[in-house]
């Protein structure tokens, strides 16, 4: 078995790429520490069997200090030194993990160190025995322990001190099984089974996307671990490499089952303190940000905000703010090219995340754009990691994308933005991520009093309808210029009156009306 040319003749150029990056965190890795002051942790995984055979590959150059392609196969498939590999037993684990590992350990002449201790405590006791500057460990973007992790991160405070070294980490679970497949190397049979990933005996079954049935077809791309059935024992799965959708990798993992509606009870309780629920009234709010230099120079308005605004209205939500911000980085692209990098730097910035490779959005984007969008080079594809959530919709060339409680719309002209916001507003209600209020109601009247007479009844009228939104501003020349308006209304006041109730929003227009002579005010409009 030859890992160079088997990954060299397989025509994917997303995984060579992968490959040669992996490969490079490998050889400078061996490089700094050299092959004795380094070790491997091995569970018997996906993860961990491609990233043995990236380390065999990688010892077997780095011994001959020969570059690949000159290298003959006989080197590539042999290393002098054998790799130092820490596995940490545990009763909880699958048996056919331990034999996979054990029989793993004999085939490659690995310098196996069973650990029978937590994995902290064994890192200690290993750093007692024979110390190591750094550890070779399988992790992927989207593993509960990835996030903030670089491909080299020294260890947390209060641990072992060592590098951790993580050259798959921006591996998808695709590359994965192209991969394995590709070099025809062997893997756990429980993948065979239809486990998708791997846990303990007591959190893991088999995936249900990839469960046989008499209704069942090839593809298993739609669903999710959501309000799907756990399978039956006695069902039949395809095998792991057939998951055509990354996304449900970890839907076979029983604690998603149990914490994926709890988690949509407990946003919902969190995102009602957040809009406001506890402050406003009762009334749900939110924030917008608009990015645009063209906008703070006065080259164009802001209708986007201004729509969107108008959108989140017409639902019963309440607008806190508005803030337009600068372009102060160079943008080269994301969900579009005008302006979501920028963007989605700001937001990961602010939840303290960093950007890293989605599988997923470089997977719709390579379909939206082609070939004309590489995986390997796909700065469009980079998300807050570890908060993030696409939300897809069949009649959207590209998903809205949730960070937490913030929702990023790239659209750039109106009709694009209201596309988006009614594909939200679907997958809102299908996923229940944040209540549709009953929608505002609001009258607008005109007058020409000066403010200095309106001051006093309006304060007053404030204080009798407390449950109303007053408000009151002059109408700009621009404005009535846009609308066509007769100039001898130019400047005029317009008071507007909003709330929830129809009768309830007449009621005090008609009561604001009888407190001055008739004439005063003429209705300007109803919304």
């Amino acid at each position: 078995m030859d890992i160079w040319n088997s990954v060299a003749e397989c025509g994917d150029k997303r995984l060579q790429a992968k490959f040669k990056l992996s490969m490079n965190v490998i050889d400078r890795t061996l490089s700094l520490y050299g092959c004795e002051e380094v070790a491997f942790s091995f569970n018997g995984g996906k993860d961990s069997t491609v990233l043995l055979h990236l380390l065999r590959a990688g010892y077997a150059v780095a011994e001959s200090q020969i570059a690949p392609p000159a290298c003959t196969e006989d080197v590539r498939s042999r290393t002098q030194h054998r790799i130092r590999t820490i596995y940490f037993e545990s009763p909880d684990v699958f048996p056919e993990i331990d034999s996979f590992t054990l029989d793993t350990a004999k085939a490659y002449d690995l310098e196996l160190e069973l650990i029978r201790l937590d994995f902290k405590s064994g890192l200690v006791e290993l750093q007692k025995k024979r110390p190591m500057k750094a550890v070779f460990l399988g992790t992927r973007i989207g593993d509960p322990n990835a996030v903030g992790q670089e491909q080299f991160s020294p260890s947390s405070a209060g641990w072992p001190a060592f590098m951790r070294v993580n050259p798959i980490l921006d591996w998808s679970y695709r590359d994965v099984w192209a991969f394995l497949l590709a070099c025809e190397v062997p893997y756990c049979s429980l993948y065979d089974q239809g486990y998708t990933s791997i846990g303990s005996i007591h959190d893991t079954l088999p995936n249900a996307a990839l469960c046989i049935s008499d209704s069942s077809s090839d593809d298993n791309s739609a669903g999710t671990a959501e309000g799907k059935k756990l399978p039956a024992p006695d069902r039949k799965f395809r095998p792991a490499y057939l998951l055509r959708d990354g996304r449900l990798e970890r839907a076979g993992r029983l604690k998603n089952f149990a914490s994926v509606k709890v988690k949509s009870r407990d946003s919902l309780r969190e995102n009602g303190d957040i809009n406001g629920l506890n402050g406003m009234n009762g009334l749900f709010a939110a924030a917008i940000l608009v990015v645009g230099d063209e906008i703070l120079r006065g080259d164009v308005d802001d209708i986007l905000g201004m729509h969107l605004s108008k959108e989140l209205y017409s639902i019963g939500w309440t607008v806190t703010r508005r803030a337009v911000l600068p372009n102060d980085v160079i943008m080269t692209g994301g969900v579009g090219t005008m302006h979501c990098d920028v963007t989605l730097a700001g937001v990961a910035k602010a939840f303290g995340a960093r950007l890293a490779p989605d599988e997923e959005l470089e997977e719709d984007l390579r379909q939206h754009y082609g070939e004309n969008c590489p995986g390997d080079e796909n700065k469009m594809a980079r998300l807050p990691e570890g908060i993030t959530e696409l939300l897809h919709h069949k009649d959207a060339a590209v998903p809205v994308i949730k960070c937490r409680n913030v929702y990023v719309l790239s659209g750039v002209t109106t009709s694009e933005l209201a596309l988006q916001w009614r594909c939200l507003l679907e997958s809102a209600k299908e996923k229940d991520l944040f209540h549709v209020q009953q929608p505002f109601t609001s009258i607008r009247l005109r007058t020409s009093l000066p403010e200095v007479e309106l001051a006093g009844p309006l304060a007053r009228f404030d204080s009798e309808f407390p449950d109303l939104t007053i408000g009151c501003y002059r109408e700009s020349c621009q404005f009535q210029a846009i609308k066509g308006g007769d100039s001898r209304n130019q400047g005029q006041l317009i008071i507007s009156v909003v709330g929830k109730e129809p009768s309830r929003v007449n009621s005090a227009a008609k009561t604001l009306a009888n407190a001055f002579p008739e004439g005063v005010f003429s209705e300007m409009s109803k919304g």
